[in-house]
């Protein structure tokens, strides 16, 4: 029987529904990689904030980007302890009683300090990273960032070494007593989807979509 992986740190360990922690790598990685933007907790001058921004996994370590004016990237840079969390929503779950209503959710917690990126090579390849893993195939036709954009952007590096994941899957949880009553149950998938491609006012007319968007799909 294979080994289940185990948390990498007590504080890192699931203890709310316990049995919903996941802790293996892949999963980790799959949840990071699908989720498109995480939430970013952090304390500045004994005030706690949390924002919403878009991250990239490259390797081990998790990216994050924004101006040199933010207060945000401006904590993280400085060292600041943080907890990122990302989420994607598969459904919602609909039990017979009010008390056992839920969601199919996969979620990850990354805890951690992050180091800056600092060298133009490093941050180059961090921000395309971050375009492509929005819209794959973006960052080669796009035009990369120039010595002032980049000098305007600060990047950070989390590395995934203590993180964990936590997963609900399936049916409502209802009560024995409960299923009999004449209330419809089960869950109602959610995903996320691409509408219609908008093009921009100043396109030349007949410019055309390319591939990669007109394929793109994310769930």
């Amino acid at each position: 029987m294979p080994d289940i992986p185990r948390p990498p740190s007590d504080r890192a360990t699931v203890r709310r529904l316990a049995k919903r922690g996941v802790y293996d790598q892949a999963t980790i990685y799959a949840i990071l990689d699908q989720s498109l933007y995480c939430h970013v907790g952090f304390v500045d001058q004994n005030q706690p904030f949390v924002i919403p921004t878009i991250h990239a996994r490259v390797g081990g370590q998790l990216v994050l980007h924004g101006s040199r004016a933010s207060r945000m990237l401006a904590c993280l840079a400085a060292g600041a302890p943080a907890c990122i969390t990302a989420t994607i929503l598969d459904g919602l779950v609909l039990a017979r009683s009010t008390f056992h209503h839920s969601m199919n959710y996969r979620s990850v917690v990354v805890l951690g300090r992050a180091t800056e990126i600092t060298a133009d090579a490093e941050k180059s390849a961090a921000l395309e990273a971050l375009v492509e893993r929005v819209v794959p195939g973006r960052a080669a036709e796009a035009r990369p960032a120039n010595p002032q954009e980049l000098q305007a952007t600060a990047v950070v590096a989390f590395p995934l070494d203590e993180c964990s994941a936590k997963v609900r899957a399936g049916p409502p949880a209802d009560d024995a007593d409960d299923l009999t009553l004449p209330v419809w149950a089960g869950v109602l998938p959610l995903s996320l989807v691409c509408g219609e491609p908008l093009p921009d006012p100043h396109l030349p007319p007949g410019t055309p979509v390319p591939r990669y968007i007109r394929e793109y799909r994310r769930v």
